[in-house]
């Protein structure tokens, strides 16, 4: 067993506590990464306050984690000590069913193991990467390139392949019209992807006020929706519309802007029900769509991808003792656009 130290939640809305917890010894297929940097997500905020329900505690949140590999199992072929490398969302699958023989893990029939607040396959909890160390089988591990740096890298785990994965399995590239909607923490990600897929790109954004951001990072167009006008002045233009916003929407002003066959694909998800008319579909032959980030494969090629073109989210690295705040920031919409944890500070 390998002692490391962890900031965990006891329970659904209490605070962190710094602790130590045991991860499993190597198996010959396992990988052993000292964690460098651990992106904080929306979902961890969830999960801690058990706002969805099945909350597992104590709780080590973080699925946004890059390291480096400090010991390697007998039959791990793919890194060697020294390597530089992520772990995403999910740490096992099983293998064998149809999605995880495409290379799908995430949508495993059998259940993906959640990278934390979930149990492996032999019925233990699984732990997270508010951690100094963690234990991966070395499938569930991928290679961060030399020109990422490490603590930039972190949120593209999560962040990077929610928004890649339904850009490019849409399509997306030139003669594309794309609107993404919201320019927040996967937002402005999903702008950059897409400029660099080759389409058209427009952001739609409640206010005016990130236009000069939005073009910055590569929009086209920059169109406030608070604004009645917009949806006038949109409509039927779009190819696809990619939702990163996690409230909910008047859904039928937002498929009237798609040309027909064109997808709104959300990958935010709203605390209530969304509700729409089903003529907004019949009547442009248009589709709602969700997209649940990406495989093994695909989030390696988002890495590949995102080095070779220069993408990277915004951050702002705290330390372990500014994680709460940084909730309590993240729920005020107070960052420009992700946290990172310096793991060292634990």
């Amino acid at each position: 067993m390998c002692k490391t130290r962890v900031l965990s939640a006891p329970g659904a809305g209490v605070p962190f506590e710094k602790t130590t917890i045991e991860r499993r010894e190597l198996r010959p297929d396992d990988v052993l990464i000292e964690i460098k940097f651990s992106g904080i997500c929306h979902s961890d905020i969830n999960s801690v306050n058990g706002e969805w329900g099945g909350g597992m505690f104590p709780m080590v949140p973080g699925h946004e984690i890059a390291g480096i590999v400090r010991e390697v199992g007998s039959d791990v072929t793919k890194f060697r000590v020294g390597d530089r490398v992520g772990v995403g969302c999910f740490v096992d699958s099983c293998g064998e069913c149809e999605y995880c023989l495409k290379g799908e893990e995430q949508y495993c029939t059998k259940g993906a193991v959640q990278t934390y607040n979930s149990l492996d396959y032999d019925g233990n909890p699984t732990y997270g990467g508010y951690s100094q160390k963690i234990v991966v089988t070395e499938r569930f591990v991928v290679r961060i390139p030399d020109n990422l740096e490490l603590d930039v890298a972190s949120p593209l785990l999560c962040a990077g392949i929610t928004t890649y994965s339904p850009l490019k399995h849409w399509n997306v590239g030139p003669g594309k019209k794309v609107a993404i909607l919201g320019v927040g923490g996967l937002g402005h990600l999903a702008i950059q992807y897409a400029h660099a897929l080759g389409a058209e790109v427009t952001v739609l954004s409640r206010t005016i006020d990130k236009k000069s951001e939005a073009l910055s990072l590569g929009a086209d167009h920059y169109f406030a929706t608070s604004d009645s006008e917009t949806f006038t002045a949109l409509a039927g233009r779009f190819d696809l519309i990619l939702n990163t916003v996690s409230s909910n929407l008047d859904v039928d002003a937002y498929l009237s802007l798609l040309r027909v066959d064109g997808t709104l694909v959300n990958v935010g998800a709203p605390g209530r029900p969304d509700q729409y008319n089903v003529f907004s579909l019949l009547l442009g032959r248009r589709s709602i769509a969700g997209s649940l980030v990406g495989g093994i494969r695909e989030t390696q090629e988002m890495l590949d991808f995102s080095a070779e073109h220069g993408i990277a989210p915004k951050i702002e690295v705290i330390s372990a003792d500014q994680v709460t705040e940084a909730y309590e920031r993240v729920l005020r919409s107070d960052v420009r656009y992700r946290f990172v944890m310096d793991v060292s500070t634990l």
